[in-house]
């Protein structure tokens, strides 16, 4: 890709945006069959005004049809494409709110359309679909940035403010799951810095999971415990503080995600009394919800429980925890979260020595959100893992699976 001409840079990138060439052509105000000679090479593109137009319709940077590009990965689904990566990078470092400050800003994208968008960016990100996501997320990101600096006037400030902080702890997410850490600890930072700003105290707290998640995958969980715990134990139910369903689940997930970076320091004690506090909340709660896209509730608890085990290297107690789970419960809950218990548990069985169970949950937990196995790093290592210790011939299932994932033994 580094050297190919222009036009065959139109037909990759309009390719990886699932666009057909008629869509595209539409949008651009052209014909298929000119669509057709530019990208075969018989049409050139000599007008910056047409790149630009092209460029805006694909979403990315004009430099990407004329420049050389950054080295791209070549795994199966396409999870993310470093150029992807810099184009996330890029609008993480603009400064929209600080322009506008000395300069009037240009008007903001509708609030009413950001709502729809970051919705949906959510479910994107709950459903497993990492690679769509990471195609959105440059454009998300400038949009609710430039409605976080281009509203001035009371309850749209907050609001703008509250979509970007959002935004921000989406990148993080899903960020961190491809192994782009330094990124997801920025997006991070900022979503708690935007918090702030949209005066929304659980805003903060889930912001505060999200760089404590990237924390720990850094390899800093000290500092990832005490933030959780302390942010924790302000925004703690009882006193002053409310006993909301917001505030419960919030409250909830920075206990148990405590209990994660607990888990991988080796503190088995304050991994136990995290996740009895977080118990405590879930029972409050009554159920399993989604409040602030936190998936909280008794079942998610049991999800941490099991995932918790697995970091201080008990696969077993992992895989009693997982029998001991409610069926339909679990399949009630979004697909990101299922995927990434059975990833859990593979590793679980992983760790008792149960190969077969272990290929078995990279299966079952492929079939349910396909980027959760095939676009981690930790997936790829169980993988490598699972083939090295497999005698013989793997069976068929997760050769194949092997395969997709680009992982030999």
């Amino acid at each position: 890709m580094d050297e190919l001409p222009t036009g065959r840079r139109v037909a990759y990138w309009r390719s990886r945006r699932k666009m057909s060439q008629q869509v595209f052509a539409d949008r651009l105000g052209k014909s298929k069959s000119w669509v057709d000679k530019v990208e075969r090479g018989v049409r050139r593109l000599d007008k910056f005004s047409v790149l630009y137009e092209i460029a805006d319709i694909l979403q990315i940077d004009v430099q990407l049809l004329h420049g050389k590009d950054p080295e791209r990965r070549t795994d199966a689904l396409n999870c993310i494409d470093q150029v992807e990566v810099e184009e996330i990078r890029t609008a993480l470092e603009r400064y929209d709110s600080m322009s506008a400050y000395f300069d009037a800003a240009p008007y903001p994208p509708p609030l009413a359309d950001m709502r729809k968008a970051v919705n949906h960016a959510w479910l994107t990100y709950q459903y497993g679909r990492y690679g769509m996501l990471t195609r959105a997320l440059p454009k998300l990101l400038r949009d609710a940035q430039a409605a976080d600096a281009g509203y001035a006037a009371g309850d749209q400030v907050r609001e703008a403010a509250h979509l970007l902080g959002q935004v921000y702890q989406i990148a993080s997410s899903v960020l961190r799951k491809l192994g782009e850490c330094d990124l997801a600890w920025l997006a991070a930072d900022r979503s708690m810095a935007v918090a702030q700003r949209a005066d929304d105290p659980l805003l903060a707290g889930i912001a505060t999971t999200r760089v404590c998640n990237a924390l720990v995958a850094m390899g800093r969980p000290r500092p990832a415990l005490e933030l959780n715990v302390r942010i924790a134990g302000r925004l703690a139910p009882g006193g002053d503080n409310d006993v909301r369903p917001e505030r419960l689940s919030v409250y909830g997930m920075l206990l148990l995600q405590g209990a994660m970076a607990a888990a991988r320091i080796g503190d088995s004690a304050t991994v136990d009394d995290l996740l009895a506090g977080a118990g405590e909340a879930a029972t409050m709660l009554g159920g399993d919800h989604n409040h602030y896209w936190t998936s909280f509730g008794p079942t998610n608890l049991e999800l941490h429980r099991a995932a918790a085990a697995v970091e201080l290297g008990d696969g077993g107690r992992a895989v009693e925890t997982h029998m001991r789970l409610s069926e339909p419960a679990f399949n009630a809950l979004l697909p990101e979260r299922r995927a990434h218990h059975l990833l859990d548990l593979a590793r679980g069985y992983s760790q008792i020595g149960d190969v077969a169970n272990a290929a078995d949950m990279l299966l079952r937990g492929d079939r349910l959100a396909p980027s959760e196995i095939r676009c981690r790093p930790i997936a790829h290592e169980l993988m490598s893992e699972i083939l090295r210790r497999t005698r013989g011939a793997p069976p068929s299932p997760i050769a194949e699976l092997a395969e997709h994932m680009g992982v030999g033994v």
